[in-house]
């Protein structure tokens, strides 16, 4: 597992923008950090892709360079992903796309999570990741994984979450039956009665997008 604040980096400075309740009024300033932070992660995730060598024609000479090998799916989880998903995006431009919508029931007992929507290219042998900025209970990442699935197996799932509990971590290497890697931007304290990360950000789609009714 990949724990972006484990190092120094200006990564930190990004995730600590997106805690401060000072700087969460500014909704474009969160959505450009979740972005950024989705650009690191990207960064970090390729290092640990296959490369191979291709020849470059410069106006002087011939170079060689090493570049990926494959190029991935990238799986953005409705709402709250988008902006984090885009800084994915942004440096793997040639990857194609895949979505889910997930969410949770609020109520007495158990949480449920609700999946409304998802639309998915072939993923049989490819590598995958999957972007959701919150990694909580670990419940929508499974029930997505799940759904994922049903368009074939994948040669890898990347999890990519900026804050994470260590209950959903668990939660996670407990059920997950695929070869997969986990890259978290922090591994928070817990979570509390209503399952939400603390510290964490409070509810990144709100912060993001606006209230929702």
């Amino acid at each position: 597992m990949f724990v972006l604040a484990e190092f120094d980096s200006i990564g930190n400075q990004f995730i600590a923008d997106l805690r401060d309740v000072s700087v969460q009024g500014d909704r474009l300033r969160f959505r450009k950090n979740l972005e950024r932070v989705g650009e690191i992660m990207a960064y970090e995730i390729s290092k640990s892709f296959p490369y191979q060598t291709k020849e470059v024609q410069t106006p002087l000479a011939i170079t060689s360079v090493r570049i990926p090998s494959v190029n991935p799916v990238i799986f953005a989880v409705l709402r709250a992903s988008l902006p984090f998903y885009n800084g994915f995006l942004n440096f793997f431009d040639k990857a194609e796309s895949g979505f889910i919508g997930a969410f949770r029931e609020e109520g007495e007992g158990e949480i449920k999570i609700n999946l409304g929507y998802h639309a998915s290219p072939s993923i049989k042998g490819k590598t995958l990741i999957l972007a959701d900025p919150m990694l909580a209970t670990g419940k929508s990442f499974i029930r997505s994984i799940e759904t994922i699935l049903t368009h074939g197996t994948p040669e890898i799932i990347h999890i990519a979450a900026a804050i994470a509990s260590p209950e959903g971590i668990e939660y996670l290497k407990e059920r997950i039956i695929v070869p997969y890697k986990l890259w978290i931007g922090s591994v928070d304290k817990s979570l509390n009665a209503q399952s939400y990360i603390v510290p964490g950000l409070g509810d990144a789609g709100d912060l993001a997008f606006g209230e929702k009714l």
